[in-house]
Parts: structure tokens; sequence; C-alpha cells
């Protein structure tokens, strides 16, 4: 149990410090809008996470073959034009500086549901995501690759403990940007929003370019 323990920590660790378009968006949710903002944001983040491991723990053969088979390529490319639409609409966005409107926005139930449906929606729309999930499962608590459906209660062990550490990392990562707030420029915040706007865009046409060349 130790062993799983380690190894989901360690597993988690690296998957939260990888640097993407959430990273990015999640750090700057938290400098404008504050924390609650930015654990809703995550929290969305999260449950398109967790549907991504409920299909692939429970359909692991057949989501195996679509997403290294034939229709691999559909999958990168869909996903990269929606990422690309995504970051086009964050780039020409214009973020403002308020911090009664954040304060506010923290306090309105349906500000915060909508922040966690972008978070869901960005992370879901991702294809890269089904497969490090994939990855993580077949790999197994026990680091060997699985052939079969068959998932081991150590496998279900492992990934809980991957998903408390990725939040418990985001939770770090949101609280120490809050506190970069009160030395963020409207300036800052318009560069910031457009390098995010950029990641996501590059990160799209990639996982088209990889679809084409897979086709």
């Amino acid at each position: 149990m130790l062993d799983i323990i380690l190894k989901g920590i360690i597993t988690g660790f690296i998957l939260s410090i990888m640097i993407g378009p959430v990273f990015f968006l999640l750090l700057e949710t938290s400098i404008r809008k504050g924390i609650r903002a930015a654990i809703a944001f995550d929290v969305g983040v999260l449950l398109s996470d967790l549907i991504y491991i409920i299909i692939a723990l429970i359909f692991y053969s057949e989501v195996s073959k679509i997403t290294s088979g034939e229709y691999g390529h559909i999958i990168s490319i869909v996903g990269g034009i929606v990422l690309v639409i995504f970051g086009l609409v964050t780039l020409l966005k214009k973020p403002k500086e308020d911090k009664k409107e954040a304060e506010q926005l923290n306090n309105q139930t349906k500000d915060l549901i909508l922040l966690g449906l972008k978070g869901f929606l960005l992370n879901f729309a991702n294809p890269g995501v089904i497969f490090y999930w994939i990855t993580v499962i077949a790999l197994g608590a026990d680091g060997k690759k699985s052939t079969t459906n068959a998932i081991d209660e150590s496998t279900y062990w492992y990934i809980l403990i991957i998903m408390m550490t990725f939040f418990s990392v985001d939770l770090l990562k949101i609280f120490g940007a809050k506190k970069l707030r009160p030395f963020i420029t409207e300036k800052v915040l318009v560069g910031l929003n457009r390098l995010i706007g950029l990641i996501i865009i590059g990160t799209g046409v990639l996982l088209v370019i990889k679809g084409f060349l897979a086709k």
C-alpha cells in the first residue's frame, strides 16, 4: 500500500505541474477573480478528468483502440479546433483589474458555476487528457501495463491518490497566485491574457497538425 501511495503522489505531482492552458488559466483566475473562483474553475477541470477516468476504466480496451486506431486523428483534429476557438476568444477579450467585481463574483453562485463549466470544457476539449489517463490506468498501481479490461483494486487507490495530490497541488498554486494580486496591473493582466490565448491556440494548432500527420 505504501508503494501505491508513493507512486500516486509522484504521478499526481508531475501531472499537476505540467505547463499547459489549464495551468495558466488557473493562475490567472486566482489573480483576477480570487480563490473561490479559481477553486470553482479547478473543480470543473477535475470533474472532466473524472469523466475521462470513468470512460477509460469502463471501456479501457475500446477507448485504447479508438484513440490509437483509425479514429485517433479525428479526435485530435476536433479537439484542436475547439482549443483554437477557445484561445481566440481568450486572446480577444479585454481583462480588467476590478477588485470589487472580483469580490462580487466570488459571492455569486451562477458565476462560480460558469467558471467551473469553463474549466470543464477547456480540459474536456483536450484529447491529450484521455491519452494520459489511459496511460496511467494501463501502467496500473504496480507499474505493469494491462492488456485486458480487468482493473484491480490497487489501480483504483492509485487513481484516487493521484486525484487528491493533483487537487492539493492546485490549491497551493491558487493560494500562491493570489498573493501576487496586489502587484498585478491592467497592463500585466492584458499581457497574461494574451500569453494564455496564444498558449491555448498553439496547443490546438499542434493537435490539428498531429491529427493530419496521423491521417
